[in-house]
């Protein structure tokens, strides 16, 4: 089965792209632009390969090619050329975005991942610098609706890596918050209190808990629908039902998380496949589907567990059949 090979590529990547900082794409002598924002982590410039790279066509028809005489593997760093300006705000690390892209083969311009097996040829993308370091290179700092291509030399990964050239567009910012229509909560079932922010805050009830994952839609989204197997990206709250305790967070951390469905425990995994994108979604999970007789961080063994769910976004784990 085919992975995201963005990502496989980012996490390797990810040190050597973020750390070189402002280093420059341009030339060896490259310097810092003095103009460039403090909140840029790469703010790659233009050169002589990023210059040579085609773009064809549009949405699904859409092609890159890498011209011979591009000379990718000879760059120093990251090229980046902008090849439509957007209009809307300047895009950063952190932001949930609808991307259209092609990672391509430099050697051949062979296609090594795409946004094709999304909807209308676009996926949510968490700009991630430690998962998604390739988008967050090619996408920061420019105007939202911008469409770039980024050169990225093989020894950014490392002995051995080839080079690949990024072509990515970010269309749309994404909520951050399940955004779908509210539906009446469920009798026995924890309570949820929203703060301004969307965060929620849970309240137990005095009953014992149920011996068999339980789960209600707080929020109805229409979003693309969660299969088995596909990588989301989530908000998300946890507290165990014996005290109310909260035990994990992204909502703590600052920003949504992502993961594959089949990477989580059963309780959890009950929760998101089959809902929709821009639902929230409340579980009570038992021991059983949880993590069991085994104690974790702030979860002593045989806990129910209990999450609160925004789904923010799915991605296939591969392309569909043709």
């Amino acid at each position: 089965m085919r992975i995201r090979i963005a990502a496989a590529l980012s996490a390797v990547a990810a040190t050597a792209l973020l750390l070189s900082g402002c280093a420059g794409a341009g030339s060896p002598s490259a310097s810092p632009s003095p103009s460039a924002s403090s909140s840029c982590l790469l703010d790659a410039k233009p050169g002589k390969a990023s210059d040579a790279i085609k773009v064809e066509g549009e949405g699904k028809d859409l092609k890159v090619t890498v011209p011979s005489g591009a000379d990718i593997d000879k760059a120093t760093a990251v090229e980046r050329t902008v090849v439509k300006k957007g209009d809307g705000k300047d895009v950063k690390a952190g932001d949930l975005v609808s991307v259209r892209y092609r990672i391509v083969n430099a050697a051949d311009s062979a296609v090594l991942d795409s946004s094709s097996r999304g909807s209308d040829d676009q996926i949510p993308v968490l700009l991630d610098p430690q998962q998604q370091s390739l988008f967050v290179a090619a996408l920061e700092c420019k105007p939202l609706g911008s469409a770039v291509v980024a050169a990225i030399p093989g020894k950014m990964f490392g002995e051995g890596g080839k080079s690949v050239v990024v072509y990515a567009e970010a269309t749309k910012k994404l909520p951050t918050v399940a955004d779908g229509t509210a539906v009446a909560p469920v009798e026995g079932m924890p309570t949820v209190k929203l703060a301004k922010d969307g965060a929620p805050e849970i309240t137990i009830p005095k009953t014992d808990p149920p011996t068999e994952t339980k789960i209600s839609v707080l929020k109805q989204g229409d979003g693309a629908t969660v299969a088995s197997g596909d990588y989301v990206i989530v908000q998300y709250r946890g507290v165990t039902w014996a005290d109310g305790k909260e035990f994990d967070s992204s909502w703590k951390r600052g920003t949504p998380a992502q993961f594959q469905t089949t990477g989580v425990v059963t309780g959890f995994k009950k929760a998101l496949e089959g809902q929709k994108v821009g639902s929230q979604v409340l579980a009570v999970i038992p021991p059983a589907e949880g993590y069991g007789a085994q104690a974790q961080s702030g979860i002593p063994a045989n806990s129910t567990l209990v999450f609160v769910i925004d789904i923010l976004g799915t991605v296939p784990s591969a392309a569909p059949a043709q």
